[in-house]
């Protein structure tokens, strides 16, 4: 089960392959802890759809960094295509 939840934006800015974002503020996180964030269909931001969301997993790979203990952790994306803007993930980590 999860211990703590949320969810981020990541910026491809003007055209680029890859993005980061740091998750902060998760003060019972341990360097132990495990992360992960992915996608969800539904969500949209200013920039991309539910449909962007939807597909977006089959472009974009996402992997967390390893938590810093008190701090939180950090989302990385990539990807072979040049994407532009935000795109809403969510993130849970537990221990």
């Amino acid at each position: 089960m999860a211990t703590g939840q949320g969810t981020a934006t990541i910026d491809f800015s003007t055209g680029s392959n890859e993005a980061s974002i740091a998750v902060t503020g998760q003060a019972s996180i341990s360097a132990t802890s495990k992360a992960e964030a992915y996608f969800m269909g539904d969500d949209t931001t200013a920039y991309h759809s539910a449909n962007d969301h939807r597909f977006a997993a089959a472009l974009v790979g996402l992997t967390c960094g390893t938590p810093t203990a008190g701090t939180g952790f950090t989302i990385y994306a990539k990807t072979a295509h040049r994407l532009t803007k935000t795109f809403q993930v969510h993130w849970v980590w537990a221990d």
